[in-house]
């Protein structure tokens, strides 16, 4: 029996509207006064939720659906209690962080999301072996499947150290880095570039680089890390080798893009207008976060990065926002397993609108920050900014959740 795919998928975009809500409220209590939560809470409970409620449960679901493309009669409801939870610990996180923070019940929840991770990437493993070796979709989930499992390493080490109330500050700090980058950059960039390679149908025997490309990044994967935590007084080799890891996922991304401009450029030429321009801007934000890694490398771009928490934020945003959650909504749409209208193109476009200008104020308040001018009504700008991601989220799942129980399940 297969997973019915566009039932999860109803999950996918609710938890994105309820990550938006979160981000309008964060967004209220830094411009206005709003007592009645901690913002430390909600931070956590927003992040959180984004990874395992909104990202990893899509990608999970998106994964099984390209087995499910590949494999005759593959049982993908095998899947369904793992996704189910996965949804448990991804609600009660959202819900333990804003009553308590870091406490026994949100802790617990982020632990045993981390144990249906590690489920999820041993059954995943398993029916990939089904997969013809010529599908290099295989090799990008495989990675993808090893970074999440080699990130809780980062949280693991966190717990320990709130055990054993033996704080270092930068070590902290380090394995925090360490959870972000191998879910960023491992997790959810590999799984996303495996989709990306299914859904064009690329293939081993097609073209020498595409395999090259994918062992260029994973190769260059782990000591990407050093990029987080270049504000550590690094020895010389070790800063050698993270300039060559962020040299070397440059080449091959810009060789890879060069690659699909001369063989595939009209393979996109059968969707929708507002789908192609939010693939070339996912590939384009893409193209920035890698140039960005590297322009890090310099010393003093560095410190400067470092040192302004509207850059950081920017920089995360441009990931999670700019670049995944696109990504996923484009995936979704263009495969048809939700089948777009007229009113979710419009709340897709509201909702790219507002990630684009997300970005823009963001990098104006981070480069002003840099002379240390101050912004009139960034606060208010963001809020507002917040409340147009919302309106569009809002606006595409209703009318995708209502289209969807108009069709028969997948």
């Amino acid at each position: 029996m297969q997973l019915n795919i566009k039932f999860w998928l109803k999950f996918s975009l609710l938890n994105l509207c309820i990550v938006a809500s979160l981000g309008v409220l964060m967004r209220y209590k830094i411009g206005f006064e709003f007592p009645y939560f901690d913002q430390k809470h909600l931070q956590h409970s927003h992040s959180h939720f984004a990874f395992a409620g909104w990202i990893s449960h899509t990608l999970m679901v998106l994964m099984v659906y390209y087995l499910q493309t590949k494999i005759a009669e593959f049982k993908g409801n095998k899947y369904k209690k793992i996704i189910i939870t996965n949804l448990i610990c991804s609600y009660g996180m959202l819900i333990s962080f804003i009553i308590e923070g870091y406490g026994l019940y949100s802790i617990f929840f982020s632990t045993a999301s981390i144990f249906v991770a590690y489920f999820f990437g041993y059954q995943f493993i398993k029916d990939l072996k089904l997969l013809d070796d010529d599908l290099l979709s295989k090799k990008w989930f495989k990675a993808a499947i090893f970074f999440n499992v080699i990130s809780s390493l980062g949280t693991f080490y966190l717990a320990y150290m709130m055990a054993t109330k033996d704080f270092v500050q930068d070590l902290y700090l380090s394995s925090i880095y360490y959870y972000l980058h191998f879910q960023y950059n491992g997790w959810f960039f590999f799984a996303c570039m495996g989709l990306i390679f299914g859904f064009l149908n690329l293939r081993k025997s097609e073209h020498p680089f595409y395999e090259t490309a994918f062992k260029l990044f994973a190769i260059a994967c782990i000591p990407a890390y050093l990029l987080s935590i270049l504000w550590l007084d690094l020895p010389i080799w070790l800063y050698v080798i993270t300039v060559l890891s962020a040299l070397i996922q440059v080449f091959a991304w810009f060789k890879f893009l060069l690659i699909l401009w001369k063989t595939r450029r009209n393979s996109l030429e059968n969707y929708s207008p507002l789908l192609q321009y939010i693939l070339l801007f996912v590939g384009f934000a893409l193209s920035i976060k890698l140039l960005l890694q590297l322009g890090s490398t310099v010393p003093i771009i560095s410190q400067l990065a470092f040192g302004f928490r509207p850059i950081v934020i920017a920089y995360l945003h441009l990931i999670l926002l700019a670049i995944i959650t696109l990504f996923l909504l484009f995936y979704i749409y263009a495969n048809h397993l939700v089948f777009i209208t007229k009113k979710i193109k419009y709340g897709v476009l509201i909702f790219s609108i507002g990630v684009i200008l997300n970005e823009i104020v963001l990098a104006v308040q981070g480069i002003a920050a840099f002379s240390y001018i101050i912004i009139p009504y960034v606060n208010e700008m963001l809020f507002g900014i917040a409340i147009i991601l919302f309106i569009g989220i809002v606006f595409t799942a209703y009318y995708s959740i209502k289209k969807v129980k108009k069709n028969p399940p997948l």
